[in-house]
Parts: C-alpha cells; structure tokens; sequence
C-alpha cells in the first residue's frame, strides 16, 4: 500500500528540491535532494550500507520543515486572557478550524438556554470580542472561520449556526462544512486560530469542554502544516447563510 505522504516543504524556490515530505501514519521524514557521488566523500559516511543513497540537504531545510515532536516542541502556552489581546494585534488575517460539538462556555449563557428552550435568542453583542473584530475589519483587515457541523448538528452546534449572524455583523466570514468532508480532506480534529499566516493558536479544552489555556506555534513548518488545512478547508466549506438555509428542521 503506497505511504500517505504529505509535503512540508522546501527553502529551494520553484524547483522544490531538496525537499521534505512526512508520512502522516508513521510519522518518518523523506527527504530528496541532489545525490552525493563522489566517492571520496562517500568514503567517509559512516554505516552506510549498500542499496542506500546519500543526498545532500541544506541545514536550514531540516531546520525549518522537519516536523517537530510535540513533546519536544518548545512550546508557549498561555492563559484565555493573554489570548484574547491576539486579536487586538493581528496585521491582516485571523482564520479560525472550530471542531468542537460543544462549548461549556456557551451553555453557561442566558442566549444560549433561551436558545434551546424556544429556538431563538435575543443575542445580545456587547462582549468585547464583537467590537475588536469590527475594529480590526473596519480596517479593511479578514477575520475567518470554518465551523465543522455534524449530520445532524448538535444543539451547540444548531446555536453557533444562530449566533452567527453576531460575528457577521462584526465582519467575520464564517462558513460551515460537513464534518464527514472534513474527515475526507484529513482536517485535523482540532480548535486553532492561525493569525497572519506566521503564529498558530491551538486551544487546549479539558473533559467538561472548557477552554483551559493555549499553545502558541511558531515553527515554520508546523506554522505551514496548518496553513494547509486552512487552505483545504476555505476552499470546500459553504458560506454560513446558504449552509444554514440548506439544514433540515431539527426533528
């Protein structure tokens, strides 16, 4: 059976090599680059067994698209409010992945069981996060995101559908794509912001669904990686407003 391999990327421009691929079951790195040929440099290698192939790489390729092991990956995480300044901050974009069936934090709110009591809520917009974002796309900047809905949505599902129409008002582009085509494009099951393609925010929930703190990602490589599923993603989700009007009444 052929690896399922996936390109993270290159420092060569348009020729692409050298080159670094991952295989997304095993988690080995391929790399393919120019061969070294000469016979008194390949003298010298070590354990070099016959059959195998020595190339020659660029240090900053390895440096910058090897993936990392999220063990050994230096990591920063920080606390819901120093997550919040992000969006104060960003240049140009800010795209949200949101795979969650559920959030506590909704649940907790009045708009919320009013929600599931009638069908409807008031939805009141005076959290600071509605007038951060009209800030930032006011100023002609994107702030983006695919919400990932189940067949049938959950309820906490049916109310971010509903409460959609705050973060619209705001200037946020939302769009919803079903969570078995999600699975075909391999998206990862996973909450991240990415903000102006250069830092991911991957938010960590603990068991009861609330937002315990987050990891900041800064590596190139890992920074592309999600990127991609960014890419994947806008590119076959449907806007909110047609994806809503297409849903089935909730039985």
């Amino acid at each position: 059976m052929a690896r399922r391999l996936r390109f993270n990327g290159t420092n060569s421009g348009e020729d692409g090599c050298p080159s670094v691929h991952e295989d997304l079951d095993t988690g080995e790195v391929i790399v393919h680059g120019p061969p070294l040929t000469d016979p008194d440099d390949l003298a010298q290698l070590q354990h070099f067994s016959e059959g195998e192939v020595a190339v020659v790489v660029p240090r900053e390729v390895l440096v910058d698209w090897t993936p990392k092991d999220a063990t050994t990956r230096a990591a920063r995480i920080i606390g819901v409010e120093e997550f919040g300044s992000l969006f104060g901050k960003f240049e140009h974009t800010a795209w949200r992945l949101e795979t969650r069936r559920r959030f506590a934090s909704d649940e907790a709110g009045a708009d919320y069981q009013e929600f599931v009591r009638t069908g409807t809520a008031p939805l009141a917009a005076g959290h600071p996060f509605f007038g951060m974002i009209r800030a930032q796309t006011e100023q002609g900047k994107r702030c983006e995101r695919v919400r990932i809905v189940d067949n049938p949505p959950t309820i906490g599902q049916r109310y971010l559908m509903f409460s959609a129409r705050r973060n619209r008002a705001a200037g946020e582009d939302i769009r919803n794509l079903w969570r078995d085509e999600a699975e075909l494009l391999r998206l990862p099951a996973e909450d991240f912001w990415i903000f102006d393609s250069r830092l991911v925010a991957l938010l960590n929930f603990d068991d009861d669904d609330n937002l315990v703190d987050v990891e900041l990602i800064k590596e190139p490589s890992e920074v592309l990686r999600y990127c991609q599923y960014r890419d994947a993603a806008w590119h076959h989700a449907v806007p909110g407003e047609r994806f809503e009007a297409k849903l089935p009444a909730p039985e």
